[in-house]
Formats: C-alpha cells, structure tokens, sequence
C-alpha cells in the first residue's frame, strides 16, 4: 500500500479509503478492535508500529488537495479518529487552531506556518486504537516501573516543506482507566514521542536502528487525575507514560518487629477477654463496653496480621478493608461508652452510698456499640465503593481518593474529642463527690485512681493512633509498632492487674485453690469509692 502511493505521487484518497486503508493494517498487525486475536506480546512491536505510522502520513497527505483554502475534515470509525485542517492564501486569519481526536486536542499556530510556506498549511491530529499495544511503555528506558497512561497520538504536517514550528505545540491528553490496585500506585506522569531513526553510514551491518520512547522537546505543563497537558516542541506521535517508583524493601526486622509485638497484644487481649468473661466480678459492675472493646480491637489487629496477603484478591481486600473499617470505628465506639458509664457512675456516687448497677442497659450498649459504626461503614460503601481495597502503602484499607479515609478520621476526631469533654466533666464532678463520701480510704486516692483510668485509656486508645502520622524515621517507626500493637497489654494492666479482686482471682487460679469453698464475704456487699470506680471504669 506504502509503495502504491510512492509509485503515484499527487494521487488522492478520499477520507473513507484511508479509515479502511489504516483500520486493515491495524487489524493484520493483531491488534485494534477488529483483530480477531491479539497476537502481540506484552512487549510491543514497534517495527510494525512505525511502518503503520509513515503509512498514515501518506494516506494523510493524499487527503489534501493542491491551493486548498481554510478546511477542516473529521473522520470518525471504529480505528481511526482523525482531524485535519488546511488554510491557503487568502483564507480568513486564525490565530490558533484546535484538533481534536478521542477527547484528546491540539492547539497550534497553523497560520504561523503558512507564513512559512507561501501562505498554505495543513495539519492532521488522529489516533489508532490498538496503537500503545505495538508501541508498547517497554520501549521506554527508565530504572522505574511504566505503564502506558494515554492513547497513542499522532500529530503530522502533510505537505508543508518547513515543518519549523513557530511556537510551542500543547496537547491536552486524557488519562486512561487503570485498575483498583494500580491505581493506589502514585507514579510521575511524562509526555513522550516516538523517536525512529537510524544511527550510522555503509551498509547495514554498520547501522544502528533506535526505536524508543523519548522525553527530548516535551515537557507537562499541568495534570490532574483526569487528564494532563503536554508542551512539545516538533510535532511526532506522541503519548503519556506513568513512572511508578519501585517501594523501598521491606525492613525485615520491622516486619519481625511489627508480627511479634501484634502477636503479644493479642495474647493479653484474650487474656483480658477470659478475666471479664471468666472471673467472679461484683454483681454490681457491668463489663460489656470494655469487654466488646477489647474484642474489637483485638480482631481489628489480628485482621491487620494478615492484611497484606489479600492484595491481589480485589473482592477478599475490599471485604477486608471494610471489616477493619467497622472494627476501628467500633473500638472507638465502645471507648467512648466506656468513659460515658464512668461518668455516670461518678455523678451517682453524689446521691447514694450504696450503688445499684452501674451504666446502660446492654441492649442500648449493643445498639450504640455496633449501630453506630454499621450506619458509618455502610453509608461511607454507598457513597463511594471504591474507596475500600489496595492502597500505595500495600494494604488493604480506606483509599486517600476523594478524601474517603475521612470516613475513619471524622469519627475518630468526634470520639475523641468527646471523650475529652467527659474527662473534663467527669473530674469537675469529683471534688463534690469525694467530699460528700465516707470512705476508709482517702480523697487523694480516690482521685488518683479514677483520673489515671480515665487518662491512661484516653492515651492506650487515642494517642497511640497519632503516631501513625509521624513515620518519618526509624525511631518514630518503631515507637508506633510499639505502643499500638500492645494496647491489649495496656487494657490487660489497667482493667485487670490494677483491680485488686481480679489479682486475688489469679492467685486462686494459680494456686488452685478456686476450687476451695469460697469464705463468706470475700467479696464486699458494699464497696469503697476506690474499688467501685475501679471495678466499674
């Protein structure tokens, strides 16, 4: 075909012959929506590519008509997009011209051409579906990892003896879709052309053919999520390359770190669980908030144990995000309730000396403690399903896109700002109380155990998370894998080894004497303030 218009030169080809012309050479080369097979590999061929290319600006040139004036032509089909337009002498002045090919435009300065050549111009802006696959990104030679980012473009001047460009040329270039987990991979957005030449003189053995992607003349000049504007500086074929940065190598002792250290925080979480579920607490203390709090949280980090093996599963890692979603909410949650039952437990200590059941009812704890977060994890899934899935930092979690993980930040803030509201509340309502009291044990210690379980849980839960922004270096790295994998053994202190009767339990276990008749009155009718705020925080 490439001979047959050598052979007749001043031939025309009316613009349906030349759609058909490069759609039949796309689909014979295996690639384009017509091919019946893709039969080529992941690693191109520019050879065909190029050849296909110097076909176009043939058939392109053989469109045009000698002293055309101004004139724009479109062809639309399942291949080619094309957009060309002509000016000659007397054609109305237009200071720049914009084609337009598959959503992708170009601006250019056709009449600063002409000037150049005799007062005619003509330009052509199109693309060939299936054009990336045969110019493949592995023709671009860079240390990082590509991926091919746009449509292949083409932007040629038929005809026109000085192709000197009088200004720069931009092109507004859209994006194409990526998948899920490629698109949690922040990368560096490049324009590049398509440079074919041939190095060397004599015969061929001494020749050198280069084909390649290259950066030389073009710059970005803006991009967004959508789309991103390029500055070129000659007219080739051109198209956007995203650079994606290998990640840094795992730390291996930070993985070992991070495992061992999770591995201990759940063991006391389950240890705490067993002591609320098991041990011979005071009628009167109501374990349900810190007992589901420690469940939450406890599964919400065994899930995070095994986070990173879900990756390539795109359901079973949006399942997973979703999960740790409801889980971290609900830990939050079930805090949040169980400063509320101490606050209410403080402000009766005023009125009666002997105290019923402390706090809530479990059926409203339950409906709070899992509504709340269900209403949160399922409104935040309607609004935006794909925020759940692979995010750049490997894991399966809230996506960064469209702000989505404010989805988990908001409540967190909410929570803990309103804890800091009952911590203020609750101390202010300590000196009437104490004052009021009769108790065998002092004031200053009264006050000194209920604010350091007050703070000490506002701290395991709260404080602990805020680390998390602050991985800048190894120390901070470590801190954080730290303290927030043993929030389990913090709880496991605070609520069980700092209670008296729960250490008097373990004695018993351990010295196998609970199975012993247990004395009459080992356990108070009517406890101090100092073990009834310390059985009912």
């Amino acid at each position: 075909m490439e001979q047959q218009l050598i052979d007749n030169a001043g031939m025309m080809v009316p613009g349906p012959t030349v759609a058909n012309s490069l759609s039949a050479s796309m689909e014979v080369s295996g690639v384009g929506p017509l091919a019946r097979s893709i039969t080529v590999s992941s690693e191109g061929d520019g050879e065909t590519g190029s050849l296909i290319l110097g076909l176009s600006d043939r058939l392109v040139a053989a469109m045009i008509q000698p002293g055309q004036k101004l004139n724009k032509t479109n062809i639309r089909g399942s291949t080619l997009d094309l957009s060309l337009e002509t000016t000659g002498p007397g054609s109305d002045f237009v200071e720049r011209s914009s084609l337009s090919a598959k959503g992708n435009t170009m601006e250019i300065n056709l009449d600063g051409l002409a000037k150049n050549n005799n007062g005619s111009a003509a330009v052509a802006f199109l693309t060939l579906d299936g054009m990336e696959s045969l110019l493949s990104h592995t023709y671009f030679q860079t240390e990082n990892r590509t991926e091919m980012y746009s449509d292949v473009i083409t932007a040629i001047l038929p005809s026109v003896n000085n192709t000197n460009l009088t200004e720069p040329v931009n092109f507004t270039i859209q994006h194409r879709e990526r998948n899920r987990q490629a698109e949690s991979e922040a990368g560096m957005v490049t324009c590049v052309y398509w440079e074919d030449k041939t190095l060397g003189e004599g015969n061929e053995a001494a020749k050198q053919k280069i084909m390649r992607w290259s950066v030389e003349g073009c710059g970005v000049v803006f991009t967004n999520e959508n789309y991103t504007v390029c500055s070129c500086s000659h007219l080739s074929t051109f198209a956007l390359i995203l650079q994606i940065a290998e990640p840094p190598p795992q730390s291996d002792f930070l993985e070992w770190l991070n495992r061992m250290c999770v591995i201990v925080g759940l063991f006391f979480f389950a240890l705490a669980v067993f002591t609320f579920l098991l041990c011979s607490w005071n009628p009167k203390i109501n374990n349900t908030a810190r007992l589901h709090l420690c469940l939450n949280l406890g599964s919400s980090h065994l899930l995070l144990l095994w986070n990173d093996r879900y990756l390539e599963e795109e359901l079973a890692c949006t399942v997973m995000a979703g999960l740790l979603h409801f889980l971290v909410v609900a830990s939050f949650v079930w805090m949040l309730l169980e400063a509320l039952q101490l606050h209410l437990l403080v402000r009766r200590l005023s009125k009666v000396q002997v105290i019923q059941r402390d706090g809530l009812p479990r059926p409203l704890l339950y409906l709070i403690g899992y509504g709340v977060p269900f209403v949160i994890v399922g409104v935040s899934a309607l609004i935006y399903s794909d925020g759940y899935g692979a995010t750049e930092a490997q894991a399966c979690w809230l996506s960064e896109k469209r702000h989505f993980n404010w989805a988990l930040t908001g409540p967190v803030i909410t929570v803990l700002g309103l804890n800091c509201v009952l911590f203020g509340a609750t101390l202010w309502s300590l000196r009437p109380t104490l004052a009021n009291m009769k108790s065998d044990v002092s004031q200053s210690k009264d006050t000194r155990v209920i604010v350091f379980k007050i703070l000490a849980q506002f701290v395991i839960l709260g404080c602990t998370w805020i680390l998390g922004l602050y991985q800048t270096n190894l120390f901070f790295q470590v801190l954080f894998i730290v303290l927030n994998s043993q929030q389990g053994t913090f709880l496991f202190i605070v609520h069980c080894l700092l209670n008296k009767e729960v250490r008097d339990e373990y004695i018993k276990w351990l010295t196998c004497s609970f199975n012993k008749p247990r004395e009459r009155g080992s356990v108070k009718d009517v406890p101090s303030v100092s073990e009834d705020v310390d059985k009912a925080d």
